[in-house]
This record gives C-alpha cells, structure tokens and sequence, in this order.
C-alpha cells in the first residue's frame, strides 16, 4: 500500500524531545515500512526518518525559533503553505492520505481523490474541530482514545486506535531514585502543581520535566518556580536518553490531569519502563491505565496519598509486560491499516458499481 502521512509543521518528524504527535507518526510510519508498505512523510526539511521518502525543503517552525530573535506571528501560515503546495504536487498516487497536522491539509487531500484519514491529536470536542466534521463528511477520523471518539459523529468516526512505540525505546528500570516524576508542559491543563501537593504530602523527592508552555507563561512564573527547592526540581525538556533516566529510576510517574486528555502518551512511556502511573480520572485515563496493575486511577491528592503505597509497590516487570502486549507500534500500525483498507475496499467496490452499466 502506498501511504501518505502529512505531518504538522511546528517540529520535526520524529522531535528532539518535546512533540507527542511527531513521536507518533514517526512510530507509525516506521511500523508501516516494517509491514512491507511504501511510506511518504509530507513535512518539514529537519524530519529524518529512515526508508521513509520525504518531501519538504522548508524547516520546522521550532527550528525557526532556536535561530534567536522572535518569529513573525505570520510564520506558521507560510510553512502550511508550503506544506500545502507539495501535498498538491506529489500527493497524487498515494492509496490513503493521513493527516496528522492543522486543518489546512484537508481540503487539499479531498481533492486528491485518495481516501483521507485524520488523527486528531487533541480533545475534539472544541468548536473548531464540530465545524471541521461539517465542512469535511468524508474526512475519516482514526480517533486515539474511547474518550476522544466520543465527540466524532459516526459518519466520519473510522475507528479507534491507541497509540503505540517501539518496545525497544526504553527498557525496564529498578525505580532505585524513589522519587516522583511528572513530564509534560508547564500550563493548568497538565497540573504540575497537584504533583507539587502530592510529593509534599508523602514525603517524596519529584523531579518535574517538560518544557513551559509558551502559550501560558505565567502559569509557571506563578505556581511551579515558587515551589521549587531541593526537594522539588524542574530539569526542562528531555531527549529520549534522559526519558529512560527519569522514568525508570522513578518509583511512579504523576499524571495529574485537569483535562480531557485523548490518549497521555507519557503514560505508556512510563510503563515501559516499568514504573507505576497515578493518573487523574480525565479523558483516556481509564483506558490506558489498568487500575491495580499498571497504576491508580485517582480523583483527589488525598486518594493519590492513601493508595501511594500500593501503587509504589506494584509489579515492574507485569507492568512492562502489560505496555508490550497493549501498546506496540506493530499493534497500531496493524490496527490502522486494517481501517485504510476497509476504506480501500469500499471505495474500489463503488467504484466497480459506478461503471457497471444499469439492467
């Protein structure tokens, strides 16, 4: 099969260490040229994925940023319209058409011909996404979470696929540093600040990774840098190397959500390493963490603490075990295949009937 994936323009494919969705399109496509299928990955010049064919001569936005100075507010647009302009110029000939980026693709790939498929790596529940299933009917949404497909109308609802990675990208730790760990953006939707409580309450060390949100600076100048000492510490964004460090050592992963969160990739990255998750009972944290054996499903900072003992003493190795069977880059590149040819089957099947002339 012959797959186009349309990447976002904001960092490259896969990302240095902040960028859930290129991780996962990275992880996809990959998957995909394992299962023997020809990959294209529309996206910006600084993507470097392996026997993957790339198109793209402009850079990420984010490399933009790292040059200094500010970035014009009108940047993003003209690297969608480049993006825009290659997909209309070599992505003609492609089986299916992925989209993983803004809504801009959309229109592009319909006109193609090809079936388009979209993962929205966000809640879908906001008015922009409601208007987007109007304007697109025959967009397929691959939704990544129960939770998420929740508010896709079933006319463009394709199917659900969690996400997955490699299971050779981290490996199983001791949890030796006792600590608690948090990884994630900086803002009021991730809430580090339960971690904060949390850590103050048992009497732990926790060790806060993950960048400051540039769209809510001040949530961090405000609530996490004043709590911050020897006991409570941000070491900033990590690369998959400080990942293995970070998660591994820790004796659980926090992840005190205050939002719909669709999928919480971190959350499978811990247990591949084995380590326990307290996950607040958002979005697709029901899911993805298996109460009593990958972690604890929490609704408060006082349950976090009464059932911290329990969740520290779970069984490292039943946990990786559990993110091996459940969370593969095989078992979701498999998954989504099986919805691009289902779309295939259907489309060449009318296609049949449209030119088989009337009784």
């Amino acid at each position: 099969m012959r797959i186009a994936h349309v990447a976002p323009v904001i960092h490259p494919v896969p990302p240095a260490t902040y960028g859930g969705t290129e991780r996962v399109v990275a992880d996809l496509a990959s998957a995909q040229v394992d299962a023997s299928h020809e990959v294209t990955l529309f996206g910006p010049a600084d993507c470097s994925l392996p026997r993957v064919r790339q198109v793209g001569d402009f850079l990420s936005l984010s490399w933009h940023e790292k040059q200094g100075g500010p970035v014009p507010p009108g940047l993003p647009a003209v690297l969608e319209a480049q993006l825009l302009g290659d997909l209309l110029a070599h992505g003609g000939g492609h089986d299916v058409i992925h989209l993983h980026g803004s809504a801009h693709a959309s229109a592009v790939a319909q006109k193609l011909g090809a079936p388009a498929f979209r993962t929205i790596h966000w809640r879908a529940d906001e008015p922009d996404h409601l208007e987007h299933f109007r304007a697109f009917p025959q967009e397929r949404i691959i939704a990544i979470s129960h939770a998420q497909a929740g508010a896709v109308p079933a006319t463009n609802l394709a199917g659900i696929v969690h996400h997955g990675m490699p299971a050779d990208r981290y490996r199983q730790g001791d949890g030796s540093g006792g600590y608690l760990a948090f990884l994630g953006r900086m803002t009021d939707q991730k809430r580090p600040d339960r971690a904060i409580e949390l850590a103050r309450a048992t009497g732990r060390h926790l060790q806060l990774a993950g960048p400051v949100d540039p769209g809510n600076p001040a949530y961090f100048d405000e609530v996490v840098r004043p709590a911050l000492d020897d006991r409570i510490r941000h070491i900033g964004s990590v690369d998959d190397t400080g990942k293995q460090d970070l998660l591994g050592n820790a004796a659980a992963l926090v992840f005190p959500i205050d939002w719909p969160e669709p999928f919480g990739l971190v959350m499978i990255e811990a247990m591949a390493c084995g380590t326990p998750v307290i996950a607040w009972r958002r979005g697709s944290v029901p899911e993805v963490v298996e109460d009593g054996v990958t972690g604890i499903v929490v609704d408060s900072v006082t349950e976090a603490v009464h059932r911290m003992d329990e969740v520290v003493q779970l069984d490292r190795s039943a946990i990786r075990r559990q993110f091996e069977e459940r969370f593969s880059a095989g078992r979701m590149a498999s998954e989504t295949l099986a919805l691009y040819r289902e779309a295939c089957l259907s489309r060449s099947s009318n296609e049949s009937s449209a030119r088989s002339p009337s009784p």
